[in-house]
């Protein structure tokens, strides 16, 4: 799961980011609001954190600007206004929750567990079933019916992105802003080598599911 971190406070952007990492979410994170409208509007995150009071651009107005773009990304709004008014108008705004600082991690974790969460794929926090292979985030390993294997760091973001968007045809921008993030410069033939191990990978497990080549767009998930 790739999460979006605006906070100014750098320690606590720090430390957050850190408490992310060490839980196993991918995270980019910025200090300044007209960053954060820019990452946000890239709508690659499958959750947004957004301090409310942020250098050059409130939060409230990246909120609205993101809503208006029709970007659904649950958006947690974390900030120390925490009257009653305050929390009425980011609901009211499109964000999906609000935390008011301070606050203790456990408390953001079930947050975005609860913004998140997809009864109909997700058995478990952690673990993702998908037509026949099931994904054990934690553990790192991809189970089928013939076998299993446990994947790199990009390998496991990559597949993820894939299961989660089953069925679907995702461009090849998509997948490298996804997994690697806006910032990097990855060449387009890293996308092709990491493609070319999860079809491996899904031949190891003996699943059904196999990734297909859209020609001039990107790849899609879907059953033989």
């Amino acid at each position: 799961m790739r999460i979006l971190l605006a906070e100014d406070d750098m320690q606590l952007n720090n430390t957050l980011t850190y408490q992310l990492e060490t839980a196993g979410f991918l995270v980019d994170s910025c200090l300044d609001g007209e960053d954060a409208l820019f990452y946000g509007e890239q709508n690659i995150y499958d959750i947004i954190l957004l301090d409310r009071m942020l250098p050059h651009m409130e939060g409230t107005d990246i909120l609205t600007s993101l809503r208006q773009k029709a970007i659904s990304t649950p958006i947690i709004l974390i900030t120390a206004l925490g009257t009653l008014a305050d929390k009425v108008t980011g609901l009211d705004l499109g964000a999906d929750d609000y935390l008011v600082k301070p606050f203790e991690f456990e408390e953001l974790l079930a947050r975005i567990r609860c913004v998140t969460r997809r009864p109909h794929t997700l058995t478990d926090y952690d673990v993702l079933t998908v037509s026949d292979i099931t994904w054990n985030a934690a553990e790192g390993v991809l189970k089928g019916p013939a076998g299993s294997c446990t994947l790199s760091k990009k390998e496991a973001a990559l597949m993820e992105t894939f299961l989660r968007s089953k069925g679907q045809t995702l461009p090849r921008n998509t997948l490298l802003l996804k997994v690697w993030g806006p910032d990097s410069n990855v060449e387009e033939g890293n996308l092709d080598n990491y493609i070319h191990f999860l079809r491996r990978r899904l031949l190891i497990t003996g699943s059904k599911l196999k990734i297909n080549t859209i020609r001039g767009v990107g790849y899609s998930l879907q059953e033989k």
